[in-house]
């Protein structure tokens, strides 16, 4: 592994959301709380931004075109040529606090993602699956800030996290994507706070710890094999990319830094990206019809 880059000097509030696209060998990412969506090569240039009408939690590529955005009140489809959102599907209506945060595609085309408290204070998040009919199905809930989710290489293994918390779970997940047999997969110590995650091709989980300044990896029987660290605290979400899925692609942020911090992490909010001796699975698109 060697030691991160930073390719885009986002300085974004809150960064989040790193996607490989493969189709266009583009990275994407977001910056919540700076309301925008970011996207670029896979060597950071041919940059292009776009502001949105709220918090976007994630981006994903849609199969019939277009990125599938979350917003506070649920699901949008985004046009890239034009910047127009128009609403998918609303979510959560009667919990006008929450909003989302983090989603994930899995090999059937299936969109998993959670939602979250945005004052931080209550654990009304939960986690959602969506199929390609729009029929959505509450996975999960109780937590306060959702992050992951991540799916083993199978697909017989789901894991998710409550930040705060510092937990990663496990759940196994059946084939027609009911979740069973939760279970703590870590419990991280103080201090490091479980972000986004992805797994590579052998089955290894990559956490992002906020507030730690690095990404951890974890075999599947949980044993730390693995860090990569950087020049900034707030690690929030990698994704592997490339074709050869070999870079890992890595969003910060400076929410909660101090000024003096903020000094002293002036890359604090950048899309890094470093390569990687195992490489990543592929990124799916959402199978919307």
């Amino acid at each position: 592994m060697t030691t991160p880059e930073c390719i885009w000097d986002l300085k974004a509030q809150l960064g989040e959301g790193a996607l490989w696209h493969a189709a266009t060998r583009s990275v994407y990412s977001v910056d919540i709380k700076g309301r925008r969506i970011h996207r670029c090569d896979e060597h950071g240039g041919a940059r292009t931004s776009w502001d949105a009408p709220g918090q976007p939690g994630f981006v994903v590529p849609a199969a019939n075109g277009g990125l599938v955005c979350a917003l506070e009140d649920g699901l949008y489809r985004m046009d890239e040529a034009s910047g127009d959102f128009t609403p998918l599907l609303k979510v959560e209506h009667d919990l006008p606090g929450n909003r989302f945060n983090d989603g994930h595609v899995d090999a059937g085309g299936n969109l998993w993602f959670g939602s979250m408290d945005d004052g931080q204070v209550q654990a009304t998040g939960a986690l959602y699956r969506l199929d390609r009919d729009k029929r959505l199905a509450r996975a999960d809930a109780g937590y306060l800030i959702t992050n992951g989710p991540a799916i083993s290489p199978d697909g017989r293994t789901l894991y998710h996290t409550d930040t705060p918390l510092r937990r990663v779970y496990a759940f196994d997940l059946q084939p027609d994507g009911v979740l069973t047999n939760k279970r703590v997969f870590l419990q991280l110590p103080e201090g490091s706070r479980p972000d986004g995650m992805a797994v590579d091709c052998e089955g290894h989980l990559w956490i992002a710890l906020f507030g730690a300044g690095r990404i951890e990896r974890y075999t599947a029987g949980g044993r730390l094999v693995g860090e990569v660290h950087f020049p900034c605290t707030n690690i929030t979400k990698l994704a592997f990319g490339g074709d050869d899925l070999r870079t890992a692609y890595v969003t910060t942020a400076w929410k909660g830094l101090s000024p003096a911090q903020r000094d002293e992490q002036p890359l604090a909010g950048g899309l890094f990206a470093f390569r990687v001796d195992i490489p990543g699975l592929p990124h799916q698109v959402f199978a919307l019809d």
